[in-house]
């Protein structure tokens, strides 16, 4: 059966390597621990857990760990009985009941107080809870996964999480890759989004120019994933023309990649008239040596073709004069080749 992988878009080989363990893990019981910066869509890769598993036609139920006060996130997790503490005028269930039979998702779990890391180990080891203010023990079947932008071993080796919660949950650990590791999957979102947030504005979709989307491969995109999108959306609304110029980019990208800011006023002084070769300089700043430097422009022009060429391997032969398989074989080699062929 094919993956149903709705909202996660790309097809990287960082991100081949997670479906390939998408693939074995989701049809199983196992505890899943996912791993990755803020912003990286780790929901949707849990969702996708659920949704291939044969939990599927049971709840999935989310939670932020991290969102909810210490104070009333154990009443969330396992519900509380009528009185059990002020405002509590009726018995309520928490999430774990509410999942029962199909998948909880734990979301920034490294932010959970120690005393109720201690609850979540039982639950996870008997199946069983306790509501807050109650006495009687409650079975549930839940699929447990967890997620953190955290480095739990050193929170564990700090003492601000329990290691035995941290080994129970981390049967299978996934890690989402941040999007600067993602190469033309930056691209691929960044269409997508900007032609979704055109359509919702009625506004003719917007296009990239060649340099704005050379800033958009070399941008580290600390934010990731979520940074694209709320930038896509930002131009959808701010940006005048039809194409997206790199005068158009704000100045905390131009700082990143170590460029002065292009205003438009400036664009006919600091455009240089034809094709102005690398210098020394130029290879200092980006790679150090000669051979880095080489293979970094290389791979610049293999996913810029790849991209004018929408993927298809054919046209981006042509655009670059060489022949298919050498395209397939230098891809392979710089580990660039997408899941496409």
């Amino acid at each position: 059966m094919a993956l149903k992988l709705d909202g996660i878009i790309g097809g990287s080989p960082a991100l081949a390597e997670v479906f390939k363990v998408l693939e074995k893990v989701a049809p199983t019981e196992s505890t899943v621990l996912v791993s990755g910066e803020s912003g990286t869509g780790k929901e949707l890769l849990v969702r996708a857990l659920h949704r291939n598993s044969d939990r599927r036609d049971k709840p999935f139920v989310p939670i932020n760990c991290g969102a909810i006060p210490k104070e009333l996130l154990e009443s969330e997790l396992f519900g509380h009985e009528k009185g059990a503490f002020t405002h509590a005028v009726r018995s309520r269930p928490g999430r774990f009941e509410l999942a029962d039979g199909g998948t909880i998702f734990l979301d920034e779990i490294g932010e959970m107080d120690l005393s109720l890391q201690v609850k979540i180990l039982r639950a996870l080891q008997e199946k069983e809870i306790e509501r807050v203010g109650g006495t009687q023990v409650k079975s549930v079947d839940v699929r447990v996964v967890a997620a953190t932008n955290r480095d739990l071993e050193e929170e564990v080796a700090a003492g601000r999480f329990r290691e035995d919660l941290f080994y129970r949950l981390n049967v299978i650990p996934m890690h989402l890759p941040p999007l600067r590791e993602r190469g033309a999957d930056i691209l691929e979102l960044a269409r997508h989004f900007l032609g979704g947030f055109c359509r919702d504005k009625g506004r003719k979709r917007l296009k990239l120019t060649q340099d704005a989307r050379e800033m958009f491969l070399t941008y580290t995109w600390p934010g990731n994933v979520r940074e694209l999108e709320n930038f896509m959306e930002r131009l959808s609304i701010l940006c005048d023309g039809e194409e997206v110029l790199p005068e158009d980019l704000p100045d905390k990208m131009w700082q990143d990649i170590g460029e002065k800011p292009r205003r438009k006023e400036e664009e006919v002084m600091v455009r240089p008239a034809g094709f102005a070769w690398p210098t020394l300089g130029d290879m200092n700043d980006k790679a150090g040596d000669l051979k880095a430097f080489l293979e970094s422009v290389e791979d610049r022009l293999l996913l810029e073709a790849l991209d004018e060429a929408e993927g298809v391997k054919n046209r981006a032969a042509e655009l670059l004069g060489i022949k298919r398989t050498t395209l397939i074989e230098k891809l392979k080699k710089r580990k660039l080749l997408d899941n496409k062929q």
